[in-house]
């Protein structure tokens, strides 16, 4: 984490020096490997020669059992600095003679050779023994032993280490000096370059520029491309903050005019509720006064043509309240909350039986469904609903009721289901408009306007609303109230 948090600068510094230093110690480890080995074939080729002139001139004082002969011979040694101790020994290894450069070195039990083998050497960890057979008319007549040092070969290690460890601390340093320069061309503009666009994107001034790179190696085309890119994307961010200012310009407008309407309609209601209402009520009453002061005196049909005028009144005082309502939904706040649904139902359903106790109806409501929206705009969309099931199943002996929930693909789909007279699908797009109605009114009262009610509460919770049915088997309800399902 250290490593990430450094500076580029910092990272292609200990890069270089990292690279530097590995390739230097690779280098020493092999010379010092090649060393070794070249050091130690040298020197069994040494001794194997001086075991073969030793053992040529030791014959004549094996065969005539000359011991002081032999120990002139091995004299000749002392001119060999390497060389710690040696000996000559008859056919069955018994010691005919030796030498020590220092008594503590005396002469080791030494290998047995094979009988194919004419000479042999075994390295330990302070010394090397060589031996070689002595033959005189190719027959066996005794051994040359040699011993040979192995504290030059330590010495050499010692003084390569130490050339190495210099050669390698003055490379470094070579190499500390070289990254400064390196550093200078090629870290401190890509440091620069990431200071530019760390204050590009703090306070988003797109219009600092780094200084254009004349190099016209991949640094330099990404400076130049980097300033292109901040060119370019402060004429975006010109022409974004000029629309942002005329969509800011236009809602403004929009919003005017939508209070303008708002007005208009809030007009247009009172209106309706004082100006229409009032006439209305007028037909209405002296409709009522006619019907009771000179009843008596109208004929049948007189009579007949009064009612139908009170009727109309009264249906006319009914879509007037519709409107109105419909009209006070668009324009209500809507307090959005956790309702429980199921509940809601059961208490629609007591009120629709208490109305018409007589009519056989099963009501199968599901339990603890709920939902997240205003409880009094969901009611009126339940009521509506189910009072529209209630209505569409009054030509059944036996008829039902329910509503529930099931879930389908992420959401929460609502529904109210009747098998009363149902409806037919060519012409399901005109269930959800005002005032348009699929059967008559002898069939079935009503303003045709509870629907499209339901459907702009729906819409106003960001939901949606369809039906499925068909004629005589009855019609099912499906709507959403914009919420995911948990």
């Amino acid at each position: 984490m250290a490593l990430v948090r450094r500076s580029i600068s910092t990272k292609l510094t200990m890069m270089n020096l990292l690279v530097s230093g590995s390739a230097l110690l690779l280098a020493c480890l092999g010379f010092f490997a090649y060393d070794q080995i070249t050091f130690r074939e040298g020197l069994v080729r040494t001794l194997s020669a001086q075991a073969q002139i030793i053992g040529s001139n030791s014959v004549s004082a094996l065969l005539f059992s000359d011991p002081q002969a032999a120990a002139n011979t091995l004299s000749a040694l002392k001119n060999s600095p390497h060389i710690a101790s040696a000996g000559i020994l008859m056919a069955d290894q018994r010691s005919f003679v030796q030498y020590s450069k220092s008594r503590s070195d005396d002469l080791l039990n030494i290998p047995r050779l094979a009988e194919d083998e004419i000479e042999g050497h075994w390295f330990r960890s302070t010394h090397v023994v060589l031996v070689r057979k002595i033959y005189s008319e190719k027959k066996l007549v005794g051994y040359v032993y040699l011993r040979a040092d192995l504290r030059e070969l330590d010495e050499r290690l010692w003084r390569y280490a130490l050339i190495s460890i210099g050669v390698l601390m003055i490379s470094l340093l070579f190499a500390l000096l070289i990254s400064a320069g390196f550093r200078k061309s090629v870290a401190e503009p890509i440091v620069g370059l990431a200071d530019v666009a760390r204050k590009v994107s703090r306070v988003k001034d797109y219009s600092v520029r780094f200084p254009r790179s004349e190099q016209r190696d991949e640094l330099g085309i990404l400076i130049n491309s980097f300033n292109e890119m901040l060119k370019e994307i402060q004429l975006r961010d010109g022409e974004l903050r000029k629309a942002q200012n005329e969509l800011e310009q236009r809602v403004r407008e929009r919003t005017a005019e939508l209070v303008a309407a708002n007005r208009e309609l809030e007009a247009f209601s009172y209106s309706v509720s004082h100006d229409l209402r009032g006439p209305l009520d007028a037909l209405n009453g002296f409709s009522y006064v006619l019907m009771q002061q000179y009843g008596q005196k109208l004929e049948t049909n007189g009579k007949e043509l009064v009612e139908h005028i009170r009727a109309a009144g009264k249906r006319m005082r009914e879509l007037i309240d519709d409107l109105l309502n419909l009209s006070r939904l668009t324009t209500s706040a809507v307090h959005p909350e956790k309702v429980n649904l199921s509940a809601m139902a059961q208490s629609i359903a007591k009120d629709l039986r208490r109305g018409d106790p007589e009519r056989n109806v099963e009501f199968k409501i599901a339990e603890d469904t709920e939902a997240h929206g205003d409880e009094r705009l969901l009611r009126i969309v339940l009521e509506n609903l189910l009072q529209n099931s209630w209505k569409y199943t009054s030509g059944n002996q036996r008829a039902r009721i329910e509503f529930g929930s099931e879930p389908r693909d992420g959401r929460t789909i609502y529904f109210v289901r009747d098998d009363g007279a149902g409806f037919d699908p060519r012409v399901a797009d005109r269930l959800f408009q005002p005032f348009q109605r699929l059967h008559s009114t002898a069939q079935f009262p009503g303003s045709g306007i509870g629907l499209a009610t339901v459907q702009r509460i729906v819409r106003r919770h960001g939901g949606e609303i369809w039906a499925e049915g068909a004629v005589e088997k009855g019609a099912t309800f499906f709507f959403t109230l914009g919420t995911k399902r948990s």
